[in-house]
């Protein structure tokens, strides 16, 4: 799985940069076409390079899913102080915490563990905002419910 989604980001970038040629071909002005056209060069020649060398851009992909993790934990925890008078905040904190401990996990293990880190964290962090989103969408429902019972 983890193998699979590089492939798939680096055929991406490699898409990204055909399309970013086109529109560098299609620019108005000449600095816009030489400011297009090198974006174009470094989208397609990172997607050929991690489509080479799949196993550096595994781990490399992993090193950026370790900061995103880190992201989006810290902004799920700092939005649970900015909201913790909310009837579902408890859950956005339990999100953030949790995230930043599936950073740490990735930290502890990489680069070694980058072939099976990948396709299971992200399968767990997906399970675990949804369930937040899911637990959020039911707090504002039963808020709107009780607003619309008093009005």
């Amino acid at each position: 799985m983890s193998l699979g989604v590089v492939i798939v980001i680096s055929w991406l970038l490699m898409i990204s940069g055909v399309v970013q040629m086109i529109n560098a071909v299609r620019g108005r002005t000449s600095g816009t076409r030489v400011w297009a056209g090198v974006i174009a060069l470094i989208y397609f020649m990172m997607g050929l390079y991690l489509r080479m060398n799949v196993g550096i851009g595994l781990a490399a992909l992993t090193l950026a899913l370790i900061a995103f993790f880190v992201g989006q934990g810290l902004i799920d925890v700092f939005a649970y102080f900015r909201m913790r008078n909310a009837g579902a905040s408890g859950w956005q904190l339990f999100e953030g915490l949790i995230t930043l401990v599936f950073a740490l996990m990735i930290w502890r293990h990489w680069p070694s563990g980058s072939l099976w880190v990948i396709g299971t964290l992200v399968g767990i962090n997906m399970i675990m905002t949804g369930m937040t989103r899911l637990m959020l969408a039911l707090a504002v429902r039963r808020a709107i419910k009780a607003f619309e019972e008093t009005a």
